[in-house]
């Protein structure tokens, strides 16, 4: 008889009953994994302002999506090859920096989010990240999503 498999569904709800009614004790410090996850979001967005393509393709979990307009790339091979071009030239075609970063109590998902600048500096839209804790320890992207500035009306 497997006394692990019996007693492991009995320890994940006391477990989840301890996180509910303890204050979520074992809750990870999202604070500070949200500065974590802002450190690299900015590292990541370096690799393109450093032309370092390889440091690029580090980033980039197994199964991610970019989403670009009407384009999807599925994968790390595809979103690598989307990308590769980007990286031609002694300048980046634009930048980024995160000025929303949050993180699920669970310590194993987060969300990034800011404003995408021209190469002059002129204001190009909004990339919207998500980002996984993988097994390594390492954050690496699974989602991201860029989209132009809106062209919506003024709220009355």
């Amino acid at each position: 008889m497997n006394l692990r498999r019996i007693a492991a569904p009995g320890l994940a709800c006391a477990g989840l009953a301890c996180a509910v009614l303890a204050g979520c004790a074992t809750t990870p410090d999202t604070e500070r994994l949200e500065v974590t996850v802002r450190e690299t979001e900015i590292a990541f967005a370096h690799t393109l302002a450093a032309r370092d393509f390889v440091a690029f393709q580090a980033f980039l979990s197994a199964d991610a999506v970019f989403l670009s307009g009407d384009e999807t790339l599925r994968g790390r091979a595809a979103v690598a090859a989307g990308w590769r071009p980007l990286f031609d030239g002694p300048v980046p075609p634009f930048s980024w920096q995160p000025d929303t970063v949050r993180v699920l109590a669970t310590g194993d998902l987060a969300l990034s989010g800011g404003p995408v600048t021209g190469a002059k500096g002129q204001p190009l839209g909004r990339f919207s990240s998500v980002w996984r804790r993988e097994r390594d320890g390492r954050w690496r992207i699974v989602f991201d999503h860029g989209e132009a500035p809106c062209p919506c009306r003024p709220t009355p």
